[in-house]
């Protein structure tokens, strides 16, 4: 597919011509069967931690959105995936250079050209993400579709850093609560069933 042609299916919202530029959804899995997986929330609480050597050390490292980085000792360095909702600055995408990108939105017309022709690049199906929103009983956030996915694989561990559920509101912007689409006691619960369930996944608070 030319940009054109990319250009025509976003404007269009023809989501079948997008989804011949991911890779399946089975082999995003497999890259991840038996690794330790790193999974970096965008929680201002981070930024007073020093799991950044934690992070450097699991064999994938997935990041969301923009991922604000304030230090190496908080946040570690690495970037192997990069979970998309929103569109990408040239500036964040040179400092983040992700391995591969994680279209996560039902919103096609934010995907860009650069992150839908890049190597690996992969588009979330909308049933699952309509599937995931039917659970929480709203729109689920990037990194809640980020859990639902990497739990699907064979990892061996999934660790959710940077994850409060907004109660410290997030490095990426301003907004509170009430001004995002989200309902993060919601998700706050299914992580916990998560938890008590998959002995794989730990939340590091």
């Amino acid at each position: 597919m030319n940009r054109l042609a990319f250009a025509t299916a976003r404007l269009m919202r023809r989501d079948a011509p997008l989804a011949a530029l991911s890779v399946p959804q089975s082999a995003l899995l497999a890259d991840l069967s038996g690794r330790h997986v790193a999974l970096i929330g965008n929680a201002r609480a981070l930024a007073d931690q020093a799991h950044g050597a934690r992070i450097d050390a699991a064999d994938r490292v997935v990041r969301i959105n923009r991922a604000p980085m304030p230090s190496p000792a908080s946040h570690g360095t690495r970037t192997d995936w990069l979970g998309l909702a929103t569109r990408l600055p040239d500036a964040d995408r040179a400092r983040l250079d992700p391995g591969r990108i994680l279209w996560m939105s039902p919103k096609r017309k934010r995907l860009d050209w650069d992150s839908a022709s890049s190597p690996g690049f992969y588009l979330h199906p909308l049933a699952d993400i309509d599937m995931l929103a039917g659970r929480l009983g709203a729109p689920p956030t990037t990194g809640a579709m980020l859990i639902d996915l990497c739990l699907r694989s064979d990892l061996a561990s999934l660790t959710l850093y940077g994850f409060d559920f907004f109660a410290s509101l997030s490095l990426s912007g301003r907004r509170n609560a009430a001004q995002v689409p989200h309902d993060f006691a919601a998700e706050g619960a299914w992580v916990a069933d998560l938890l008590r369930q998959d002995h794989r996944l730990t939340l590091i608070r």
